[in-house]
């Protein structure tokens, strides 16, 4: 799990999961900034209400992709709020069953940080000792939102050959 967060006990990191034809690294790179919408699963809406807070540090994972794999990272800047397109009845994420009064779903707003020269893919991962144990190895881990160990954090970028920003 990740740090909890109290008082100046610094960042914590989380992977993000995008499908790079919905919304990719190099689309969060031109746009700098965007809201992270459509999340629709209890576990993960409650990370990001109660848990992901500015400051807080995005591996950037592309899913159903290939390959499959962190390509970038990005910082929160904006705590959870209610997501807006479940509301729209035009939009993909919209909910019949939304109440704006009592919202189901919550958002963050993320700014793109860096993309990596060359993806980290899963095989990467895998072979790593300390990436291995990542939460996206385990075998049926589908949540799009994820804490990610600072140890983790460290090693992914490792292997990327960069260092954090």
């Amino acid at each position: 799990m990740a740090k909890k967060k109290t008082g100046n006990s610094g960042p914590r990191y989380w992977l993000f999961k995008s499908e790079p034809d919905c919304y990719s690294i190099d689309d969060l790179k031109k746009d700098k900034k965007t809201f992270w919408d459509g999340v629709l699963n209890y576990q993960a809406r409650n990370m990001l209400r109660d848990d992901i807070k500015p400051g807080d540090y995005v591996l950037y994972y592309h899913s159903n992709a290939k390959p499959m794999a962190v390509v970038g990272t990005a910082k929160v800047v904006k705590e959870g709020y209610p997501d807006h397109t479940q509301f729209d009845k035009n939009a993909d994420h919209y909910d019949s069953k939304a109440d704006p009064e009592e919202p189901r779903w919550f958002m963050v707003d993320v700014q793109f940080v860096q993309k990596f020269p060359e993806p980290v893919t899963r095989d990467d991962l895998k072979v790593d000792k300390v990436t291995s144990g990542m939460m996206v190895m385990q075998r049926g881990s589908r949540l799009s939102i994820q804490p990610v160990k600072e140890n983790e954090w460290l090693a992914v970028h490792k292997l990327a050959g960069v260092k954090p920003k």
